[in-house]
């Protein structure tokens, strides 16, 4: 399983950057995962639109979905357009990005609802799914392909749920939109900061952690340091072009 970083700013891009956005590969399959503002550029500099075989989408914000309207674009308008794409992400949450081209865009996807708490097949992946705290109804997603697992999220505030989705991950991906404390206080409940992400990664004994969804403005430098006092293992940030192989 191959994991390639598209974007890991959170809210908004940050200048030559782009929010949320990872693509995942196995066994040929190729699935996107959170296509968020500005990764359709980073992803097409990867695959071309027609090839990606489907996305997955943790939750409705636009800085995790935004560009799967010009991805839907780039596969529609494009000179051979490919079957349905199949989209799989919860109930109701991509309504606001799939209306933006009404009909233009109608049988060039296929959304396929799940449910936070429930597992299914995409390729050869099994997706194991949990409903963590965020503003709107967000999966955590764990990721399984020959024995390997690749975990995930989404954003989140603080919830025992995450180290038993997180546990045993070659590579978990966190959100930690603030070093050291959510600002404002009141969003406590529905973000994480890395200080956060390391402690439930050490609990969880992953492999790997990558801090992700880091606030505008943020230092990665100073999110690492954050997450290294309550985690002694690997730690990245999660920046476009960084990869990891699973294995």
């Amino acid at each position: 399983m191959r994991r390639t970083v598209l974007g890991g700013c959170g809210a908004w891009p940050g200048a030559g950057q782009a929010c949320s956005g990872y693509f995942v590969e196995h066994d040929g399959f190729r699935l996107l995962l959170d296509p968020g503002y500005a990764t359709l550029p980073r992803l097409l500099a990867l695959t071309a639109a027609e090839r990606v075989d489907a996305v997955l989408v943790s939750h409705g914000h636009p800085d995790h979905c935004a560009d799967l309207n010009p991805l839907l674009r780039a596969r529609a308008l494009g000179d051979a357009p490919p079957t349905p794409l199949p989209v799989h992400a919860l109930p109701g949450a991509l309504d606001a990005v799939l209306a933006l081209d009404g009909r233009m865009l109608a049988g060039s996807y296929e959304v396929r609802d799940f449910d936070a708490g429930t597992a299914f097949a995409i390729g050869p992946f099994t997706v194991d799914t949990k409903l963590l705290p965020h503003f709107v109804p967000n999966a955590g997603i764990r990721l399984m392909a020959d024995g390997e697992v690749f975990a995930c999220t989404g954003d989140t505030g603080p919830s025992p749920d995450i180290v038993a989705l997180a546990r045993d991950a070659d590579v978990f991906l966190a959100e930690a939109t603030f070093p050291e404390q959510v600002l404002p206080e009141q969003d406590a409940p529905f973000l994480s900061t890395a200080r956060q992400a390391g402690a439930y990664a050490a609990e969880a004994e992953v492999g790997r952690l990558v801090l992700a969804h880091l606030w505008p403005g943020v230092e990665p430098a100073a999110a690492e340091q954050s997450a290294r006092a309550t985690c002694t293992g690997r730690i990245d940030v999660a920046t476009p072009g960084l990869t990891a192989t699973l294995s």
